[in-house]
C-alpha cells in the first residue's frame, strides 16, 4: 500500500537528514487523485502533504521519492505559502520559489527531470541561491523586457487551461486553498509552524543538525516577539512576600543530618494568577499575544497559574512554558470571576488579567495588586479605566 511506502521513505529521510525526517513525521499525509503530483495542502489552519498515488508509483527510485518529500518540506520551512501574498503574480512567485528550493536537491533526488533551476533559463544567468524574492525580481524584469522566450512560454503554459499535468492549473494548485485564510489565521498558521520547528529542534539535538540552508530561516521563525511591559520590574515593585516555596538539592551546602548526601536549598518563589479572557469577542490572534506576554512573565522566574474564563472561570492550571493546544470559553465576558477566584485562593501574590477590554463593570474588590493587559487591537486604556481594578497597559 502507498501509506506503507510513504512511511518507509519517511524513515529513510529520518536517517539521512534527521531534521527533515522528524519534521515530516509531524505532518499529516493523505492521498488525493485531484493533485497532479504532490503538494502542500490545508488541514484546518495547519499544513499537510497530499500525494497522487499514480505519480508516486511512477518514481522509480527511493531517492526521487525522498527528493519529492524534501521539495515540499522546503516550501513549508522557507515560509513560501504565507509570504507568496507579497507578490502580485502568484504563478511567477511559484516559479521563483521552485528555483530557490530545488538547488538544495542533488540530481539523484530530482523527482522529475524538468524541475526548475537557475540553469533552466541560461540566457538570464540567474545567480545561485539568491532567494525567491530576488529570483522573482529578475524573472519579472525578464518578462517585462522579453529577454527569455523559455520563461515566456512557461508562464503561458502555467496560465493555460490544461489539466492533469499541473501546468495549466499552475505549479502548486493546492496552495490556492490557503488564499482564503484571514490575517489572523495566517498568524496562527505561522505560529503553528514555529511550534512544530521548535519540537523538531528539541527532538533532533542528538540526531543531527539543522541544515545550513535553513539556519537563517529558522533563526527568523524562532525570533520571539519582545514583551510589551517590563515584567521583571513589575514583579519587583508589587511583590512584598512569596507564598510558594521550592526545594533544590545542592552539594554546595553541608547536610548536617546526612553528611554524604546533598543538602536542600529552600528557595521562595513568587506566585501569580493570570486570568485569560477567552470570551467570544477575543480573537485567536489576541490569545497568541496573551501567551507571548505570559511567556515573558514566566522567564522572570515566577510561578504562574493560568485561569481561563469568559463569564465564568473554566480551566485552571500551572503554566509550564508551553502554549496549550486549545483554550476553553468563547461565551460572554465578565472579569469579576477572576477577582473572586483570587480572593478565595490567597496563595497568589497578584492577579494579571489579559483581555480585549470589552468588559462589564466591576462588582468585587480585592486587596491584592492587580494589572489589566489589553490586546493590541482591543479597547483603549481610557475606555477601560472606570471598569478596571488596578493599572492598565496595552500590548504594542
Amino acid at each position: 500500500m502507498i501509506h506503507d511506502d510513504l512511511s518507509k521513505i519517511g524513515k529513510q529521510l529520518m536517517f539521512s537528514e534527521p531534521f527533515y525526517g522528524i519534521f515530516l513525521s509531524t505532518l499529516n499525509k493523505i492521498v488525493r487523485k485531484d493533485v497532479p503530483t504532490a503538494g502542500v495542502c490545508k488541514n484546518g489552519i495547519n499544513y499537510q502533504l497530499a500525494v497522487n498515488e499514480e505519480f508516486w508509483n511512477s518514481l522509480d527510485t527511493d531517492k526521487k521519492k525522498i527528493g519529492l518529500f524534501k521539495h515540499e518540506l522546503l516550501h513549508i520551512c522557507f515560509g513560501h505559502l504565507t509570504f507568496r501574498d507579497d507578490f502580485p503574480d502568484h504563478e511567477l512567485a511559484n516559479v521563483a520559489m521552485d528555483i530557490e528550493i530545488n538547488q538544495y536537491l542533488t540530481p539523484d533526488y530530482y523527482p522529475t527531470p524538468d524541475i526548475l533551476l537557475p540553469s533552466t533559463f541560461p540566457e538570464l544567468k540567474l545567480p545561485l541561491k539568491a532567494g525567491a524574492r530576488e529570483y522573482y525580481r529578475l524573472l519579472q524584469k525578464s518578462l517585462d523586457e522579453g529577454t527569455s522566450p523559455g520563461l515566456k512560454n512557461l508562464m503561458n503554459s502555467l496560465r493555460g487551461g490544461g489539466e492533469g499535468d499541473g501546468i495549466g492549473n499552475g505549479l502548486h494548485p493546492t496552495w490556492k486553498e490557503f488564499d482564503d485564510l484571514s490575517d489572523a489565521d495566517k498568524k496562527l498558521a505561522e505560529a503553528q509552524l514555529r511550534h512544530q520547528i521548535k519540537q523538531v529542534l528539541e527532538s533532533s539535538k542528538d540526531m543531527g543538525f539543522v541544515p545550513s540552508e535553513l539556519k537563517s530561516y529558522i533563526d527568523e521563525l524562532l525570533e520571539v516577539t519582545p514583551p510589551s511591559y517590563d515584567w521583571k520590574g513589575y514583579f519587583r515593585r508589587f511583590f512584598g512576600s512569596s507564598s510558594k516555596v521550592y526545594t533544590k538539592k545542592t552539594r554546595r551546602k553541608y547536610n548536617k543530618r546526612f553528611p554524604s548526601n546533598p543538602a536542600l536549598k529552600i528557595k521562595p518563589k513568587k506566585h501569580v494568577l493570570v486570568g485569560i479572557d477567552t470570551s467570544g469577542s477575543v480573537s485567536d490572534s489576541d490569545i497568541l499575544e496573551f501567551f507571548n506576554e505570559i511567556n515573558h512573565m514566566y522567564k522572570t522566574g515566577i510561578a504562574i497559574t493560568i485561569a481561563e474564563g469568559d463569564a465564568h472561570v473554566h480551566n485552571v492550571y500551572e503554566y509550564d512554558g508551553k502554549v496549550p493546544k486549545t483554550v476553553t470559553g468563547r461565551g460572554g465576558t465578565d472579569m469579576n470571576p477572576f477577582v473572586k477566584y483570587l480572593n478565595e485562593n490567597r496563595q497568589y501574590n497578584s492577579l494579571i488579567v489579559l483581555t480585549d477590554g470589552y468588559i462589564p463593570e466591576k462588582s468585587i474588590t480585592t486587596f491584592k495588586p492587580m494589572l489589566m493587559v489589553l490586546s493590541s487591537n482591543g479597547a483603549t486604556v481610557e475606555s477601560v479605566k472606570e471598569l478596571s481594578w488596578g493599572n492598565i497597559i496595552k500590548i504594542q
